[in-house]
């Protein structure tokens, strides 16, 4: 076992829910066993963790993590431009240089901790959209729930 992967505790109160799913889901590993990898790219979710076989195709983190990149990231630093255009009123050029890239850098860089951290809520939490389990069961041509796939 790796030094800094987690060994899933027992999941019995909301406080070891809240600290699993930001353990795992930050660092991108597996959300029932905490030793495979999330990801098989930057942002692309992994067919099934190569440790324990979860199926990933559970998740659907949709436009979550760009609305929490924009939320959190890129309103605070559209504020700190306008505050620097107002206060120094820099020619473009160098926002070009400086604001540009720590926009870019700013919202694109905290996508994969959010992916993994809401896949990690789904799986922790079950959650999905109310009355389509067995749906989505039947189409997957799985039997049960997805959630607790061996």
């Amino acid at each position: 076992m790796e030094p800094d992967t987690p060994e899933r505790p027992p999941l019995d109160t909301g406080k070891a829910k809240f600290r699993w799913i930001m353990e795992s889901g930050w660092k991108g590993l597996c959300p029932r066993c905490g030793k495979g990898h999330m990801f098989k790219s930057w942002l692309k979710i992994a067919d099934r963790c190569e440790v324990c076989g979860l199926d990933y195709r559970f998740a659907a983190p949709d436009d979550g993590p760009a609305f929490f990149s924009l939320c959190i990231v890129a309103f605070p630093l559209a504020f700190i431009v306008v505050w620097i255009q107002v206060k120094f009123d820099p020619p473009w050029w160098v926002h070009l240089f400086t604001s540009l890239p720590i926009m870019l850098l700013g919202c694109l860089l905290p996508l994969r901790p959010l992916k993994g951290w809401l896949v990690a809520s789904q799986f922790v939490n079950r959650a999905q959209e109310a009355g389509t389990d067995a749906l989505w069961s039947r189409l997957r041509g799985s039997e049960g729930d997805d959630f607790d796939q061996r």
